[in-house]
């Protein structure tokens, strides 16, 4: 199941606690719908330090363990993360994770050890000259190249984490309005034609729904 927020954005202007907020209760409202284990990607460090912090009072109530990915962290300490994630665990294990980051591509987590891709944000690169003349040279194709494709390559690579074998069955979540924008939507796999709009207060339930199908 795919499921896109109506009511969350990364945008730089709009980003403050009211929505540090909202992204902490649409990851405890995801967790929480179902037991098993999630990655939520987030743009940057920065960014998943402010939604940890409401995270932690929204969760409180909802059986779960919690790891992050941390800055520098050494070989040892990647793959003693990624064994937190076993198969055929009953219990719910939310990891916190950087878009582009070394959890985000290369990692093969299949069947049960991974059912849920949190994607928070559009991916997009930051503003710096190189991108500003790479958009310059293109012109009306200008944001694409220079910010949208690097934005998506990153979204999709996180989101495919969740299936990896033709069995595995899990949900990734899009958490940013944008994601329901034509030039955004225009850049989905053909399997992604289904994603359903959801809000804070929908989205447990279009998730609960989808695990009952099974």
């Amino acid at each position: 199941r795919i499921a896109i927020s109506r009511d969350a954005t990364s945008r730089y202007k709009q980003r403050g606690e009211d929505m540090y907020r909202r992204y902490a209760r649409y990851i405890a409202g995801i967790i929480k719908s179902h037991p098993g284990n999630y990655i939520a990607f987030f743009p940057s460090y920065r960014f998943m330090d402010q939604v940890e912090l409401y995270f932690t009072e929204e969760a409180y109530d909802i059986d779960h363990t919690f790891i992050r990915q941390e800055r520098g962290m050494r070989e040892a300490d990647k793959d003693a993360f990624l064994k937190a994630f076993s198969d055929g665990d009953e219990g719910t294990l939310i990891g916190f994770c950087v878009l582009g980051g070394a959890f985000s591509e290369g990692i093969d987590l299949t069947n049960d050890r991974l059912i849920g891709a949190i994607i928070v944000g559009a991916g997009l690169p930051q503003v710096c000259n190189e991108r500003t003349i790479l958009s310059e040279h293109f012109e009306n194709d200008g944001f694409e190249y220079a910010y949208l494709n690097p934005g998506m390559n990153k979204v999709l690579q996180a989101a495919g984490r969740v299936i990896r074998t033709e069995s595995d069955r899990g949900i990734i979540a899009l958490l940013d309005d944008r994601f329901l924008e034509p030039q955004y939507r225009r850049c989905f796999p053909k399997e992604w034609s289904d994603a359903v709009p959801v809000t804070v207060d929908t989205v447990g339930s279009v998730i609960t729904d989808f695990w009952k199908s099974k």
